[in-house]
């Protein structure tokens, strides 16, 4: 665990030591983010907020991270840095939804090559497909979520905790290396990117934060339980982006919108705040819903298969009802904070 402890120290002074040099250098390049009709904040937000994550990330492993496991960790690495690039690119010039898409894919297939992929299904075929289609997933959902002050880094952060506590118990030196160095990053950024935030991570920080937290929830292993218990596991500790971007796409389907290519502020966050609850209320709701989804995920590391899967179905059911009430909530269609916030928050949602 000492290990882990200095992982996660270094990361954090480092992410939170480099931060306000990238954001100046955000101004300097002209990477930043504009008022507009949707969203709160009244000047412009630097968006390189996740090159500081990034570089805290990989200076880290590199430096106090095991040397073993290269081919793998080389895969895990070569895919984010690609996302992470991918995100810059779109961040300081645009990139359509399609090519992020293309490259999203492209990224999970270097992990299936590397030998990170699921192993669910006997035959490989479904493997593969499952591996691209949960990295895909996750990373979008990542990047969807980043929709208000200290949100997404918040809740990347809760997840990696609990992956590495889950990777500690099961004795996965690799995975929980992975998930310190990014518990660090994300907590060392937020310390500027919480309400009021001063700099966005932007896609170049929530495409990179997506990636790795699908890698990570690939990497585990429970050998104390079954797989058929066991993939649910991951799925729990992500289990609120998953459920925020299925939220928008049902959404923005029934209202005839395109899910893909359609911004608003629809997202559960936005809905809270409409709900009553300030932006910072509704930020901290859903850090507590990230954490009691994270204990249940490790409750099910010793469940049986029926405990599991009653599990499974309470939240599914609770996630289905969620969505229902939400819904009828409806999107947020205010320009101005609400008064309880005494600083505006910033939202620039996707």
């Amino acid at each position: 665990m000492s290990q882990y402890f200095l992982i996660l120290a270094s990361a954090f002074l480092l992410a939170a030591g480099v931060t306000p040099f990238v954001r100046r250098m955000a101004f300097r390049l002209n990477v930043v983010d504009q008022p507009s009709a949707r969203k709160v904040h009244v000047q412009p937000i630097p968006l390189l907020g996740g090159a500081a994550i990034y570089v805290a990330f990989i200076v880290t492993l590199a430096l106090l991270g095991d040397r073993g496991y290269i081919r793998e960790v080389a895969g895990i690495f070569i895919g984010a840095t690609f996302c992470s690039f991918m995100g810059l690119w779109d961040d300081r010039l645009g990139l359509g939804a399609s090519g992020k898409l293309v490259g999203q894919v492209l990224a999970s297939l270097v992990l299936v090559i590397s030998g990170v992929r699921i192993q669910l299904f006997r035959i490989e075929a479904l493997n593969v497909a499952l591996t691209v289609l949960w990295t895909v997933g996750i990373t979008n959902s990542l990047n969807l979520l980043d929709n208000m002050d200290g949100l997404s880094g918040g809740v990347g952060a809760v997840a990696a905790a609990f992956f590495l506590l889950l990777a500690a118990m099961s004795r996965q030196y690799l995975v929980g290396a992975l998930a310190a160095a990014l518990l660090g990053a994300c907590v060392g950024f937020l310390v500027y990117n919480v309400n009021p935030a001063t700099i966005f991570m932007g896609d170049t920080g929530a495409l990179f934060l997506g990636y790795m937290l699908a890698a990570v929830g690939i990497k585990l292993r429970f050998p104390a339980n079954v797989t058929h218990v066991t993939w649910m596991i991951p799925v729990l500790v992500l289990g609120l982006p998953v459920f925020d971007t299925t939220l928008v796409f049902l959404s923005r389907l029934r209202r005839g919108l395109n899910p893909l290519t359609t911004p608003g502020k629809d997202h559960t966050s936005h809905r809270l705040v409409k709900a009553g609850l300030s932006h910072r209320e509704a930020v901290l709701v859903l850090y507590l819903v990230c954490g009691a989804l994270g204990v249940l995920a490790m409750y099910l590391t010793q469940a049986t298969v029926s405990e599991g899967y009653a599990v499974g179905a309470v939240v599914l059911a609770t996630g289905v009802y969620a969505i229902y009430r939400l819904e009828r909530i409806g999107p947020l269609t205010t320009a101005t904070p609400p008064p309880a916030e005494p600083q505006p928050a910033a939202v620039h949602s996707h």
